[in-house]
């Protein structure tokens, strides 16, 4: 298959890229720095992927990869809890996500033969947050800033709906990996200094990097997925029990907690996004049959910690 991934050089999109250049796809990675995405995957290891240069933000000639590429997969978008939510970064949150959308979408319209499949990326801030309320696919939306991103974003992607191209969207919870927010947790319990974020008892609904990538690969390749699913753990566990888990793997205390003053001093709004969660359960992924190499948490902890 011919396959096109925006987002390619971020966190989730550069392991999968390495997961799927170990088969016979041919791959295309659109990035806004083609130097960076040379570096990223240089043509020595990686033969069958190709860099395409692009502006996510506009229409172009990069639309033309997309609407004869077999299978897109779009992890576009800025994120969420690197900086302080002003109005301009909010902005660029909600656009970087539903312009590279759009014209996504358009591409397949416009495409003479169909791709087969289009996997969008979405996230479980779809549901809003809650300390007592348990949410899976079936769910309604929240109405909060990041809901209102999720529900705008899946609506543009949903435009391809009466084409014969199928739509999976995963709404990701926290991915654990050697990166990403774990990484930054991980430089504090280093040094002895570990705790959780806030109370404590906020939701913390996460997946680990290798099973995220894996139902990635899944829903490209089967046809019996299509629609909403939740890429999520089935085991979500509070804040509190994820810093104590981790200083356990990593025989570290975790007994420092970062109080959420201190959090909303450096992120104003964006705090939101760690301070508070949601109990998702991923019960269409798990009715679809998706085998889970790490559906507990400490075996995923003990994973990620001794690479």
């Amino acid at each position: 298959m011919k396959i096109a991934i925006t987002g390619g050089t971020g966190f989730v999109g550069t392991r999968l890229i390495q997961k799927l250049s170990n088969s016979e796809h041919n791959l295309v990675v659109f990035t806004r720095d083609k130097q960076r995405g040379e570096r990223t995957f240089p043509k020595k290891a990686f033969p069958n992927v190709e860099i395409v240069e692009y502006n996510p933000l506009q229409a172009g000639s990069w639309q033309n990869e997309i609407a004869n590429s077999d299978a897109i997969v779009n992890l576009a978008g800025a994120g969420i809890a690197d900086q302080p939510w002003t109005p301009e970064r909010k902005q660029e949150i909600l656009d970087s996500r539903l312009e590279t959308t759009k014209y996504i979408v358009e591409a397949i319209k416009q495409a003479d033969t169909k791709p087969q499949v289009l996997v969008n990326a979405s996230a479980v801030g779809y549901y809003g947050t809650s300390e007592t309320a348990t949410f899976d696919e079936t769910s309604g939306v929240g109405n909060d800033f990041l809901a209102s991103v999720c529900q705008k974003w899946e609506a543009t992607a949903k435009e391809i709906e009466n084409t014969e191209t199928r739509l999976v969207i995963l709404r990701f919870g926290i991915v654990l990996g050697e990166g990403g927010a774990l990484g930054k947790m991980l430089t504090p319990f280093r040094l002895f200094a570990g705790g959780p974020l806030g109370t404590g008892e906020q939701w913390f609904s996460w997946i680990h990097l290798d099973d995220l990538v894996n139902l990635i690969q899944e829903t490209i390749n089967s046809a019996a997925y299509q629609g909403v699913y939740n890429a999520t753990a089935p085991n979500p566990v509070r804040m509190s029990e994820l810093c104590e888990t981790l200083g356990e793997v990593m025989q570290r205390p975790s007994w420092l907690p970062v109080p959420e003053f201190a959090l909303k001093l450096l992120l104003g709004e964006a705090a939101q996004a760690v301070l508070e969660g949601q109990n998702v359960i991923p019960k269409r992924t798990q009715e679809q049959g998706f085998t889970y190499q790490y559906p507990t948490l400490k075996p995923a902890l003990a994973n990620i910690v001794k690479q």
